[in-house]
């Protein structure tokens, strides 16, 4: 059968046609744009959950106004409500939103799968569990594995830098030392004296403050894991020591951003990677306190007199040249860059005490930390609560300089919606961890609940209480950062096990970096001031450390659950 139409009809299905394929397009760039619709609500929930006792609370970011709205607790597996609650006024914007609010659900307590609802806007499920914290420990746990440096049993790459180090610079000969093993401090395949004795005395410190949560064995051969990493740091920095005069506090320089992505063990620059060497009170005063409790615990877990004794030997032979020592070195790249050598000295001295019983030890330890003070501030430089923490048991007086950094902290965190207590930095998730450490330590020595829930929010900022509802670990919650500045995660399709990015930065220090992103999926959620990119270029907001990873494993280690 043949139709025909004549022109006029021709022209009005054509026109319907055209009609409906531009509202189907229409539709489809709707359809797409939807996560980015400004009357959208956003909830913010640790991704991970709460252990049954702990402040729980999720942060809504809306154009609309939700005073005096109702929110829902459901039960994931049931659908049945649990918990309503009404919505408080927001005294907050940030960003693309207007209003910002703070939800609280702490009545619930029992453990099980939840999720928060809020008119047809529901929440990713979290959980209720007092081993919820668990799989995190345990996965921080094996970051270490994949910087291993040298023939150190490494993960995700093979044994590499079997040459290090090829020439030294700042001493009276060049001649190469053996300076193998360690770990990569960063995404890159430079070492630093600093960040390993930070690392290394951080999972030490771990163990000591609590060797049941610490204790655990996953690999089973009866030596408890964070003590295995640890020696990894240890036998580094033994060989760190040239003379028992200087320490190399670097292998590698600049140069290893020059040539390009790698596998460590591809690294065309094996053969020229340099040591720099120095001195200096600062550096003394980590590889002291790093040996001095190493030497304790390798005594008294182990029973190897012999190790212990170098150890402490090493430790007492460098304290001593802490007044021939100009305050910083003079030789290094910049990294990590100090301002302060007397927390570091203090914590070298009252690790001596601790280890001797020495009363000259303590009384240095005492001088130091006073003229440290209180730093009010996290980082691998600024570590003073360490110290303060350790001299407090002998001088109950020094928790003050912590609660002066916490009450500060607590103070910043009632100035802004995600109650942090620190401002954003380069290093922003060590920070806040930071803070939380410092409030274990404090609760630890004092009993005192004051700062519980300034813990709580730090460490749920990083686990998705955020803008980007993003957790900066990887593989924890639904939504995580998946595409680090590491070259041996760029290599394995992005695994990375317990990498922690660096997280949000202030835009004015982005600004000075000439970074080229390819990924902009959290661009609706940066501000004009704070950015986070989850990108593989991007080193100032996505990038792991030794360091950062170190904070976070003792403070999600002091949340887990002893078996």
């Amino acid at each position: 059968m043949i139709i025909c139409y004549c022109k006029k009809s021709k022209d009005f299905i054509n026109q319907i046609i055209k009609g409906f394929i531009q509202l189907v397009f229409t539709l489809l760039i709707a359809a797409g744009c939807s996560t980015v619709k400004t009357e959208d609500i956003y909830i913010r929930a640790s991704q991970t959950g709460f252990l049954p006792e702990d402040i729980k609370t999720a942060l809504i970011l809306s154009n609309t106004d939700l005073n005096e709205r109702d929110f829902y607790i459901l039960d994931t597996a049931s659908g049945k409500t649990i918990l309503k609650k009404i919505i408080n006024s927001s005294t907050y914007s940030y960003g693309n939103f207007k209003y910002c609010f703070e939800i609280n659900f702490s009545d619930i307590r029992k453990p099980g799968s939840y999720k928060i609802k809020i008119d047809n806007i529901e929440s990713i499920d979290f959980r209720i569990d007092e081993k919820i914290f668990n799989p995190v420990r345990d996965s921080l746990s094996l970051f270490f594995k994949a910087q291993r440096c040298g023939p150190t049993n490494p993960i995700l790459h093979k044994p590499c830098h079997l040459s290090d180090a090829a020439y030294l610079i700042g001493y009276k000969d060049s001649l190469g030392r053996d300076l193998t093993g360690g770990w990569h401090d960063a995404g890159d395949y430079i070492k630093f004296l600093k960040t390993t004795a930070y690392t290394t005395y951080i999972l030490l410190f771990s163990y000591e403050f609590d060797n049941n949560k610490f204790g655990f064995d996953l690999d089973n051969n009866s030596i408890p894991d964070i003590l295995e990493e640890a020696r990894i740091g240890i036998d580094w920095l033994i060989r760190a020591n040239v003379d028992n005069q200087k320490l190399v506090i670097q292998v590698q320089d600049e140069t290893d951003h020059s040539v390009g992505w790698r596998l460590p063990e591809n690294d065309s620059l094996q053969f020229n990677r340099p040591a720099l060497v120095s001195i200096s009170k600062s550096s003394i005063g980590y590889y002291a306190a790093v040996l001095a409790i190493a030497a304790r615990i390798w005594k008294e877990r182990f029973y190897d007199q012999e190790f212990s004794a170098k150890c402490l030997d090493f430790a007492r032979k460098f304290y001593e040249l802490k007044n021939l020592a100009p305050d910083f070195d003079s030789i290094h790249s910049n990294h990590y860059p100090d301002i302060d050598f007397n927390g570091k000295l203090a914590l070298a001295a009252i690790e001596l005490f601790i280890t001797t019983g020495d009363n000259n030890y303590l009384n240095d330890a005492v001088k130091y930390g006073t003229s440290a003070g209180a730093d009010y501030w996290w980082s691998v430089g600024q570590i003073n609560s360490l110290a303060h923490y350790k001299i407090a048991k002998y001088k109950p007086e020094f928790a003050n300089y912590i609660y002066q950094n916490l009450k500060m902290a607590k103070e910043n965190s009632l100035e802004n919606p995600f109650r942090i207590g620190l401002d954003f930095s380069w290093g922003t998730t060590n920070c806040l961890l930071g803070v939380s450490l410092q409030s274990i330590l404090y609760k630890e020595l004092t009993n005192a609940t004051e700062f519980d829930s300034l813990n709580i929010y730090q460490r749920d900022f990083v686990l998705g209480r955020n803008a980007w509802g993003v957790s900066f670990i990887y593989n924890i919650g639904k939504n995580f950062s998946k595409h680090f500045h590491s070259q041996i995660a760029f290599f394995n399709n992005g695994y990375l096990p317990g990498g922690l990015a660096a997280g949000p930065a202030p835009d004015s220090i982005l600004l000075t970096k000439q970074i080229l992103r390819e990924n902009s999926d959290f661009n609706f959620f940066n501000s004009e001031q704070i950015k986070y990119y989850d990108d593989y270029k991007d080193f100032v907001t996505n990038e792991p450390t030794i360091a950062g990873n170190a904070t976070a494993l003792f403070v999600f280690g002091y949340f887990s659950f002893a078996e």
